[in-house]
């Protein structure tokens, strides 16, 4: 199991770190056409709105694995023992709920309705359900992350030995 969230999380990083490069050489093109050259590249421009999409919700997905994501943990601070770990379990089961509901349904739904609408994108040509793909993708891997750390929290209050390293 420990293997699979290091591969996880390698993969992740390696494709938000490629996406996020070729979002700056698209934006940076941008700015080259627009100013330098006075005719503004509107290729570019729509691709880079799609690349911020992906990066935002894949790497909000990646944050949630890596317990970087925006929390107000303030109460978690100063709860121990048997409470931290319901309010824990609590947490994790409203970001698997959130995740399952929104992102995974809603955002398979999404995809689908686009794909059969044969809605494309207007510069690109692209199909908008493959765009909306980052919603389910995003979904699956928050629900992972999630279910992992619910594991580790009762495996840490029954005594058990945890199956993955705290901060995966």
């Amino acid at each position: 199991m420990k293997n699979l969230v290091t591969i996880t999380n390698k993969s992740l990083a390696l494709f938000i770190i490629c996406l996020l490069a070729f979002l700056v050489l698209c934006v940076s093109w941008q700015v080259i056409s627009r100013y330098v050259l006075g005719a503004p590249s509107t290729e570019t421009d729509e691709l880079a709105r799609y690349l911020f999409m992906w990066i935002a919700m894949i790497g909000a997905a990646y944050t949630t694995g890596q317990h970087r994501h925006l929390a107000i943990d303030l109460l978690m601070m100063k709860l121990t023992g048997v409470k931290k770990s319901i309010i824990g379990l609590i947490i994790q089961a409203s970001i698997i709920s959130f995740s399952s509901i929104v992102l995974l349904y809603g955002g398979a739904l999404l995809v689908s309705s686009t794909l059969e609408n044969g809605q494309i994108t207007p510069v690109l040509g692209w199909k908008m359900g493959y765009i909306y793909l980052c919603l389910p993708i995003s979904g699956v891997l928050m629900i992972f992350y999630a279910s992992l750390d619910a594991i580790s929290i009762l495996q840490h209050f029954s005594g058990q030995p945890a199956v993955v390293a705290e901060n995966h």
